[in-house]
C-alpha cells in the first residue's frame, strides 16, 4: 500500500491537491479503461537507451513518439492500495536516464474516477492494459507495488505477449486473507481526517521520504487535508483478495520475474521462496533497512536491483 500525489495540480473537483513531491517535467493526461473508467496517467518521458545517446523527450501522447528508435523498454508504474502515481517519483528520477517512465492513479485513486462500479482485480488488470495500449508502451516492463504489484502479476499472467518483465514489489499471491477488508478498514479509520496540516500529515506518516509522500496524496479542503480515496471502494479493492489466493495465475506468468522485499516488510519470506519453487526462474531480492514501502525506503537500491534484473534480458524481444 502506497500514498502519494501526483497527476497535476488539481482533482477533477477543483481542490487542489498536493501533487507532485519531487516535482519533475512530465507530461499528464487520461485514458478509458474498456468499461469508460478514467485514468489519469503522468508520462515522465525518459532517455534513449545508453548505447544509442539522445534525448527521448518528456511526455508523448498516445503513439509514444518520445520513446524513439532504440530506446530501452518502457516501464509502467502501478501504486499500491490508497496511493497514487506520484509516490514513484524518486524511483522515476532513476529510471529516466534509460527507460521511458509511466506511472497512473488506479481507479479509485488519486485523480482517476473515485467510485468506479467495477474494482474487482480483473477490472484493474483491464487498466494496465488500457494504459499502455493508449500510449502504445511496446512490451513495457511492469513494475508494481503491494496491491499494484498484485495487479501487475495479474496482468503478466493473462496477457503474456503484451509485457516483458516483471518486478513485484512487497507483492505476491498467498491468500485467502479474510481478515485483510477489516484490517484496511481500520487503518484508514485510523488517519486522523481532516489533517490539519501537511507537516502534520507527514509526521502521522512516520516521516521521511515516505511520510513526505503519503501526505503529498491529501487534498485541501476548507477543513483541512483529506484523503483521495474512499474508504469504502478502498475496502472493495482488496475484497478478493480476502476469498482466495492466486498461485494458478502465478504459474501463468511467462516473462522474467524479479520480487523485491523489504527487510521490514510484510512479505512473508516463506511466500517469496515459494514463488521461486513454483517458477524456478524467479530473481528475489532482499532490501535492507526498508519496510512496506521499499520504493520509498530504498529507491537506489530498488533502482539498481532492478537494472541489474533487467540487464539479463536486454536481448529478449
Amino acid at each position: 500500500m502506497s500514498t502519494q500525489g501526483g497527476a497535476g495540480p488539481f482533482n477533477g473537483t477543483g481542490k487542489r491537491f498536493h501533487g507532485t513531491f519531487d516535482a519533475m517535467a512530465h507530461t499528464t493526461g487520461t485514458a478509458r479503461s474498456d468499461d469508460g473508467v478514467r485514468l489519469t496517467y503522468v508520462d515522465h518521458g525518459g532517455d534513449r537507451g545508453r548505447d544509442h545517446g539522445g534525448d527521448a523527450g518528456v511526455g508523448a501522447g498516445p503513439g509514444g513518439g518520445d520513446a524513439g528508435a532504440g530506446a530501452r523498454r518502457p516501464v509502467l508504474l502501478l501504486h499500491g492500495l490508497a496511493g497514487h502515481a506520484a509516490e514513484w517519483d524518486p524511483l522515476v528520477r532513476l529510471l529516466r536516464p534509460a527507460h521511458r517512465v509511466v506511472a497512473y492513479d488506479a481507479r479509485g485513486h488519486g485523480a482517476s474516477e473515485l467510485r468506479p462500479a467495477d474494482v474487482s482485480r480483473a477490472a484493474h488488470v483491464r487498466d494496465v492494459v488500457a494504459v499502455a495500449g493508449h500510449l502504445a508502451l511496446e512490451r513495457p516492463v511492469l513494475v508494481g507495488q503491494s496491491l499494484g504489484g498484485h495487479t501487475a502479476m495479474l496482468a503478466a499472467a493473462a496477457h503474456p505477449d503484451v509485457f516483458s518483465a516483471l518486478v513485484l514489489i512487497e507483492a505476491g499471491p498467498e491468500g485467502p486473507s479474510p481478515e485483510l477488508p477489516a484490517r484496511i478498514g481500520g487503518w484508514l479509520d485510523s488517519w486522523p481526517v481532516p489533517f490539519a496540516s501537511m507537516e502534520a500529515a507527514t509526521a502521522f506518516f512516520g516521516g521521511g521520504t515516505a511520510g513526505r509522500a503519503w501526505a503529498a496524496g491529501l487534498a485541501e479542503h476548507p477543513d483541512g487535508l483529506r484523503p483521495r480515496v474512499e474508504r469504502e471502494v478502498m475496502v472493495a479493492c482488496v475484497a478478493e483478495n480476502a476469498r482466495r489466493s492466486f498461485w494458478d495465475e502465478w504459474s501463468r506468468v511467462r516473462c522474467p520475474t524479479l520480487v523485491v522485499r523489504g527487510e521490514a516488510g510484510s512479505m512473508p519470506e516463506a511466500e517469496a521462496a515459494e514463488m521461486r519453487a513454483r517458477r524456478p526462474g524467479t530473481e528475489l531480492r532482499v532490501i535492507p533497512s526498508a519496510a512496506h514501502d521499499v520504493h520509498l525506503d530504498q529507491p537506489e537500491a530498488v533502482h539498481e536491483a532492478i537494472e541489474a534484473f533487467l540487464s539479463r534480458y536486454d536481448h529478449l524481444p
